[in-house]
């Protein structure tokens, strides 16, 4: 044991053994490799400003799938995962002292400033402890090193221009190989194992699958190989990719990727090998190259969170602007519990309530209704984005929030959905949101976006009473009339109203403030 040489491997957000270089170093570099997952219970604690539960059911669950799986793939390549309940860098100090010589910790580096803070620690912990750290970068398609940038502070502030720059002198690195057989653990450690806890050992429920869900996956390397394999080779969905991402039902309609990625359980740089193999071996278009896109959409956040760091989160936004943003947690219970008055608000919630997945079409317009229609701060929105999402990133999750509250790195101001528009563009028939929202099944087609609109015999024929089996709009924007016009008997400008739009239905009259 003297003379070799044992290295502790931090797995966090690097869930997989296919082209991972942290993996690759410690086969290369040791006699004896411990792989090392820590339940760090500050996941489990409530979030920064509104202290929502950091990690929900949906997320919790899809984590435990991807552990057993790793798990269960480094026992087959004659390894295994030892899996520890605290803080890392407390477990791995632990881990010295048991193991008696250790040789090195490795992990792979992170964005999140609450990521950076455990490495900081694991770091502090080696050097108290006379331990070199080996760390890689592994979570993005563009290797941080290949960027075309001097430094990450000359990182553009407008996606399009990154994108631009990487595509035309950056390099995407090469997919490093799934090992055959592993380095064991060390011989005569007394190392145990340790079990995978339950939800409910973690103070959280066990998540309930719905059969409505557009995401019925299970976490894991092998799912996640499975799914590109399904959604390239088996199907041919990625021909169709750019034409469907914006569906709604059915897992099918988009790659669904984003759940896997997040913890790392398939690599950007697979993903894209895949493609440019698929583009040579059958077809290449718009809809392969925009899988690239979205992929490329990924990376600049987290380079935006790697310039920016606390930034990300300040309710200034990057731009350090001052918004009189609202704190009301009746209008935000509203929003979250999915009862809104708006139809196709409320149907996303609903989803995202119930399954843990949101559609990226969904999480655009109800992340634009809260913060432009209902003028909440946007923080309420993204922690109950990171509560809930199974597919939570850091990076992604809150600059896309960012980006939605006019306070990132959207190069267009004011920039704002038009609810009752998006959902008669996207949701026509009003299938989606007569699935998710069950009182307004009664509703045929696509009057079922504004079922205030609806004379009293239509409301009766459904089998609807406003205010009590489903609620009125909680606010009306006045671009909506557009939109519900070709449903009114007529419309007219009331000036002494402030300007706003009056609109006569057959029942009632509406005021739709400006």
């Amino acid at each position: 044991m003297s003379t070799s040489r044992t290295i502790i491997y931090l797995l966090r957000n690097d869930l997989r053994l296919h082209d991972n270089e942290v993996l690759h170093w410690t086969q290369r570099t040791a006699d004896y490799v411990v792989p090392l997952y820590c339940f760090d219970p500050r996941h489990h604690l409530g979030t920064a400003n509104y202290n929502l539960p950091c990690t929900g059911p949906f997320r919790l669950r899809f984590l435990l799938d991807s552990i057993q799986d790793v798990r269960a793939s480094l026992l087959s390549r004659g390894s295994n995962l030892v899996v520890r309940r605290g803080r890392p860098e407390e477990v791995v100090g632990d881990l010295i002292k048991q193991l008696g010589s250790v040789s090195a910790v490795a992990f792979h580096e992170e964005v999140a400033p609450e990521d950076q803070k455990v490495e900081r620690g694991v770091r502090d912990v080696c050097s108290q402890m006379k331990v070199k750290v080996y760390t890689c970068w592994g979570s993005t398609l563009y290797h941080r090193d290949d960027l075309p940038f001097n430094h990450l502070s000359r990182l553009p502030d407008v996606y399009t221009q990154f994108r631009m720059a990487v595509e035309s002198k950056g390099r995407v690195r090469p997919v490093l190989p799934t090992p055959g057989q592993l380095k064991p653990l060390p011989p005569g450690s007394g190392l145990d194992e340790g079990p995978i806890p339950s939800p409910e050992e973690l103070a959280q429920t066990e998540a309930v699958r719905d059969p409505r869900s557009a995401f019925p996956f299970s976490g894991g390397e092998s799912q996640a190989l499975a799914r590109l394999q399904h959604y390239f080779w088996d199907t041919d969905a990625v021909a169709t990719y750019k034409e469907t991402r914006n569906g709604l039902i059915g897992p099918d309609y988009s790659t669904k990727f984003s759940a896997w990625l997040a913890l790392g359980c398939i690599s950007p740089r697979y993903i894209y090998q895949q493609i440019k193999k698929y583009e040579s071996e059958r077809t290449a278009s718009q809809n392969t190259y925009w899988v690239i896109f979205e992929l490329l959409w990924r990376d600049y956040f987290k380079f935006v969170g790697a310039k920016y760091g606390d930034r990300m989160f300040d309710i200034k936004g990057l731009q350090d602007k001052s918004i009189p943003w609202k704190t009301d947690m009746k209008l935000f219970n509203a929003w979250k519990e999915g009862r809104t008055g708006v139809p196709f608000v409320d149907a996303n919630m609903r989803e995202l309530a119930l399954t843990g997945f949101m559609s990226n079409r969904g999480r655009q317009n109800v992340a634009s209704f809260l913060t432009k229609d209902l003028g909440l701060d946007w923080r309420m929105g993204a922690e109950w984005f990171q509560y809930l999402l199974v597919d939570h990133d850091v990076s992604s999750n809150y600059g896309n929030w960012l980006y939605s509250a006019g306070i990132g790195n959207d190069p267009r101001e004011n920039r704002k959905f038009n609810m009752i528009k998006q959902g008669l563009d996207y949701d026509n028939n009003g299938e989606y949101v007569r699935q998710w929202v069950p009182e307004l099944q009664g509703i045929r087609g696509g009057d079922v976006h504004t079922p205030w609109t609806l004379s009293s015999s239509s409301l009766s024929h459904s089998q609807l009473t406003l205010e009590e089996t489903y609620p009125s709009p909680i606010v009306m924007a006045p671009e909506w009339s557009r939109h519900v016009n070709r449903k009114l008997v007529g419309v007219v400008k009331d000036w002494s109203i402030s300007g706003s739009v009056v609109c006569w239905s057959k029942s009632q009259k509406y005021i739709f403030t400006s």
